[in-house]
């Protein structure tokens, strides 16, 4: 499972969440609101390294190698 990070369109809050698929719905947790993925943050591998090819954006990238 990913902590992916995530930034709210209500208040602004970036924080990670552990989720168990990129796709799972994320909502604030001092509001409550609606949240987008936030790609501003260092990518690492499923090895734990950092990934220089990943851009994080799950919908575009081939897979972390």
């Amino acid at each position: 499972m990913p902590f992916l990070q995530y930034k709210c369109k209500t208040c602004g809050k970036k924080f990670d969440e552990l989720v168990k698929s990129y796709l799972d719905e994320v909502k604030c947790p001092d509001c409550g609101g609606e949240t987008t993925r936030d790609y501003s943050g260092e990518m690492l591998s499923s090895t734990g390294k950092q990934s220089k090819k990943c851009s994080g954006n799950c919908k575009t990238c081939s897979g972390c190698k």
